[in-house]
């Protein structure tokens, strides 16, 4: 990391002292030392650093205000660019454009922002923040966050941003294997009509092409209460424990032309040869990448590290709590037990993503598919209706308008996802699967919940006092907006709940969910954990691991209530494998999510997130306080589950 000039600061705070005065030493100490830790003999010699010191301390107040805004400008229109080309970068990775061109690849690795760090310290920009402003850490974040007033928070966002010194060769290693993995994982496609039973029975029609795990979990969960949908059910199953053991035919993946008989595990052209466990190969390739990073984070050394306290800003043994709470609770117990008792069998592995307690009175999927595709033949069809789904929602007119005005709709190449905007002028992009005979109900439903994704996008960046506090806490704040929008998908299109118990049966699809992704994620914890223990492992060696760890925590939460000793299913999720420690943002914005929607009961959802979504990005647990008067609780979930079984005839 280059020669130490941190034993040149004393010298340095003394000269300062001297100039200054002594009543500005604190900062002066503050600033001196973390100038001296973050040059590099690439910024300048010992003198060099002791003269940028003495010329760029700003002791008056007016004028450090007046440089804050300046730098609070400027640094919006470079994220905002650099973010605006970024996205058109990978347009033709992300957005279905036809088929893809190696050249699509090559402009989709180009990072344009990869060196921006190291310029900005270059320019002295970096520096000047450092000395100007104190970096607080996650401890007295916590502690002082209540007391900070709005600016105080935006230069403590401003500060915290120049922490760490990233190379540019680092980032851009970072970038180069996310690109890849979710690339492979984009691709991930298998053509569901070509799959074959034992007896060689085709159960999925022709133009049924799925998306690994997202379209096939979906499949499944849409094949309850369907005649044949539990065959199909422990087809689909099969073929994603061939996909986590890396045993299904290389040549399977993405291919129209190939026929595979499920049950024997075998292509009608020979070709047999299984995947050469390229998909963690891939999730190694991202470990290594970003471990490149951690001698930059001498206070938060790993990744795992990071993700926890950098990025969410809720510790790792706080988020394990919440979710074992949910896992190992007789709530989830007896909901189990009631699964069983409903569907009138003993449990599969695969019923973790049972969806049977929303009692809607609605159409087939066959029949939602065909309202949706004569109404959004195209992505723009969507964008057009924009206003009319944000006013059933209940945002007024102006601001449902407003709203259509900043949000752009794009057909997704992948499942779908929503791409936000750093610059006010640019526009947040909503992106989902839009077939050549228009929306599905699976493209649908994921465009409601990447739209509850692009509003608070719009709002935390639009209609925020500081950009520097755009967006929200971390990502389980907006996923949690984001499932409030995608349960009301059928209400939207008209089909209401007439159950007068539909209140408990929606605690307990919850409860069951919520548990579903919160096993995952520990899987991703533990895997993540495991790999920094074993640092260099093959690509082998880590499928033994993720599934060994998926099996332990399967035993010892799902055993008891599934059965089925040793199931991998808890190894499925893509994200594993292209955004490594995401998956915990799912429980915990499904979390946060019930506590916003009990504060919201008997307000108005449009002017409500408006005001919450402007809090901005603070401490998660001051968010809670100022959104809804209560920190990130796991017992709300809980309680409602034990009112539901109470009330529910079982």
């Amino acid at each position: 990391m280059g020669k130490d000039f941190t034993k040149h600061a004393p010298e340095i705070i003394t000269e300062l002292v001297n100039e200054f005065g002594e009543a500005q030493r604190t900062q002066i100490e503050i600033g001196v030392w973390q100038v001296a830790r973050n040059w590099r003999p690439t910024d300048g010699s010992v003198a060099d650093m002791q003269e940028f010191c003495s010329s760029n301390f700003t002791a008056d107040e007016s004028q450090r205000l007046k440089s804050f805004e300046r730098i609070e400008t400027a640094l919006e229109s470079i994220d905002g660019h650099l973010g605006q080309m970024g996205r058109e970068l990978q347009w033709n990775l992300d957005v279905n454009t036809g088929p893809l061109l190696p050249i699509d690849h090559l402009l989709g690795s180009l990072s344009l922002g990869s060196h921006l760090n190291d310029d900005l310290y270059k320019t002295g920009i970096a520096h000047w923040v450092l000395l100007n402003y104190p970096i607080h850490n996650l401890a007295e974040c916590l502690k002082n966050s209540s007391q900070w007033s709005r600016q105080k928070w935006a230069e403590v966002r401003l500060a915290q941003r120049f922490a760490h010194r990233i190379p540019a060769v680092v980032s851009q290693a970072v970038h180069d294997a996310y690109v890849t993995a979710d690339t492979y994982i984009n691709g991930y496609n298998i053509y569901m009509g070509n799959l074959r039973d034992a007896d060689g029975k085709q159960l999925f029609p022709d133009d049924l092409r799925l998306v690994t795990h997202w379209g096939l979990r979906d499949e499944l969960k849409n094949n309850y209460g369907v005649i044949d949908g539990l065959d199909r059910q422990r087809m689909i199953f099969r073929v994603m424990q061939e996909i986590i053991n890396q045993e299904i035919p290389g040549a399977l993946v993405d291919n129209p032309d190939l026929v595979w008989n499920v049950a024997e595990n075998t292509v009608n052209n020979g070709n047999n040869q299984r995947e050469p466990d390229t998909r963690y190969a891939m999730l190694g390739q991202f470990f290594r990448a970003v471990r490149q990073a951690d001698p930059y984070y001498p206070h938060n050394p790993t990744y795992v590290d990071r993700s926890f306290n950098l990025y969410r800003e809720v510790p790792e043994d706080k988020i394990r709590e919440l979710l074992t709470a949910m896992l190992a609770s007789e709530e989830l117990k007896q909901t189990g037990a009631l699964i069983r008792q409903r569907l009138g069998r003993d449990l599969e592995p695969f019923d973790i993503w049972y969806n049977q307690f929303r009692n809607l009175a609605k159409p087939d999927t066959d029949e939602l598919d065909r309202i949706l595709a004569a109404k959004y033949p195209t992505a723009e069809a969507f964008h057009r209706n924009l206003p009319e789904i944000l006013q059933k929602l209940g945002f007024d007119r102006e601001t449902a308008l407003f709203l259509q005005s900043k949000i752009d709709v794009d057909a997704s190449r992948g499942i779908g996802h929503a791409a936000g905007a750093s610059r006010r002028e640019d526009n947040a992009h909503l992106r989902t699967r839009v077939p050549e005979g228009g929306m599905n109900y699976r493209g649908y439903n994921i465009a409601v919940h990447e739209l509850g994704h692009n509003v608070e996008q719009v709002f935390s960046l639009n209609r925020i006092d500081h950009t520097l506090l755009e967006g929200v806490p971390n990502t389980a704040f907006t996923e949690a907006f984001a499932f409030i929008f995608q349960k009301e998908d059928l209400s939207l299109m008209g089909y209401e709940s007439t159950d007068e118990l539909s209140e408990h049966y929606a605690a307990l699809h919850r409860l069951w969910s919520v548990s579903e992704i919160a096993a995952v994620a520990l899987v991703d914890m533990d895997v993540w954990r495991w790999m920094y223990a074993n640092p260099d492992f093959t690509k082998e060696e880590l499928k033994v691991a993720v599934i060994d760890i998926a099996q332990r925590i399967w035993n010892e939460y799902y055993y008891p209530i599934i059965g089925h000793r040793d199931a991998e299913i808890l190894a499925v999720y893509s994200h594993m494998i292209d955004n490594g420690l995401y998956l915990p943002n799912y429980p915990l914005g499904h979390i946060i999510e019930f506590q916003i929607e009990e504060y919201l009961k008997d307000k108005n959802l449009g002017d409500e997130m408006e005001r919450m979504c402007t809090i901005g990005n603070v401490t998660p647990d001051l968010w809670m306080q100022q959104a809804v008067g209560q920190k990130i609780n796991v017992q709300p979930i809980l309680d409602a589950a034990r009112l539901a079984l109470s009330e529910i005839d079982h």
